[in-house]
C-alpha cells in the first residue's frame, strides 16, 4: 500500500499540490509537509509549488476583479455580501489586507477579487502577495512536516503508524475547520440580533 501511494504521488502529487493551493487553503499544504516528513515528498519542493500555486491563484483572482468586477457583483452573491465589508477593511488597511487575505477565513478568494476592483496599484499587489504566498507556504508545510517530527519524538517507527498519524491530522484541520465555521456563524448570528433590536427600536 505504502508503495502505490509513493508511486502515485511521485507522478500526481505536485501538480495536484499547486491546483489545491491554488483553489484552496492550508489543508492540503499541511497533509503535503507531513508527507514530505515521511519520505513521499521533498519538503524544498512542496515550498517551491504551493508558494507558486497560492501566488498564481491570488494574482489571478486580482486580475479577475480587475476585469470583470461589476460582472461578479452582479452573479454572485457571496462576492457581493462582502464587498461593503471588505472596501472599508482595504481602505483603512490596502496593504496590509493583501497581505493577509490569504489567512482569513471566508475571505480568501474575495479580498484579492474586490482588491483588483479598487484603485489599489497592481504592482504593489504583485510585490505583497509574493511575500504573503511565500510566508504561507513556509509556515504550513513546515507546520505539517514538525507535525511528523514531533511524532517520532513518541513513536519509535512512525512510517508504522503513518495511517493513523494521517488521521490524527485530518480531524485536526477539520476541528480547525470546524472552529472557524462555528465563530462566522456564531457572529452572523449576533449580527441579525443586533438588527433585529434596531428594527424593534425603530417601531417602538
Amino acid at each position: 500500500m505504502q508503495e502505490i501511494l509513493k508511486e502515485y504521488l511521485a507522478v500526481h502529487g505536485y501538480w495536484v499540490l499547486f491546483l489545491w493551493t491554488f483553489f484552496e487553503g492550508e489543508a492540503g499544504l499541511i497533509l503535503a509537509g507531513f508527507l514530505a516528513f515521511e519520505g513521499y515528498f521533498s519538503l524544498g519542493w512542496v515550498i517551491l509549488i504551493s508558494f507558486a500555486g497560492a501566488f498564481c491563484g491570488d494574482q489571478f483572482y486580482f486580475y479577475l476583479g480587475r476585469w470583470q468586477g461589476p460582472f461578479l457583483l452582479k452573479f454572485f452573491t457571496s462576492i457581493a455580501r462582502k464587498f461593503r465589508k471588505a472596501l472599508k477593511l482595504i481602505e483603512k488597511y490596502g496593504t496590509f489586507v493583501a497581505f493577509i487575505s490569504r489567512y482569513t477565513y471566508g475571505f480568501r478568494i474575495v479580498l484579492p477579487v474586490i482588491l483588483g476592483m479598487t484603485a489599489f496599484p497592481s504592482v504593489r499587489f504583485c510585490w505583497v502577495n509574493f511575500l504573503s504566498a511565500l510566508a504561507w507556504a513556509v509556515m504550513f508545510s513546515v507546520g505539517g512536516y514538525l507535525f511528523g517530527k514531533s511524532a517520532s519524538l513518541f513513536v519509535e517507527d512512525v512510517s508504522r503508524y503513518e495511517h493513523y498519524l494521517l488521521i490524527i491530522l485530518i480531524c485536526l484541520i477539520g476541528c480547525m475547520w470546524l472552529s472557524h465555521f462555528l465563530h462566522a456563524r456564531w457572529r452572523r448570528r449576533r449580527a441579525r440580533i443586533r438588527l433585529k433590536r434596531m428594527k424593534e427600536k425603530r417601531t417602538v
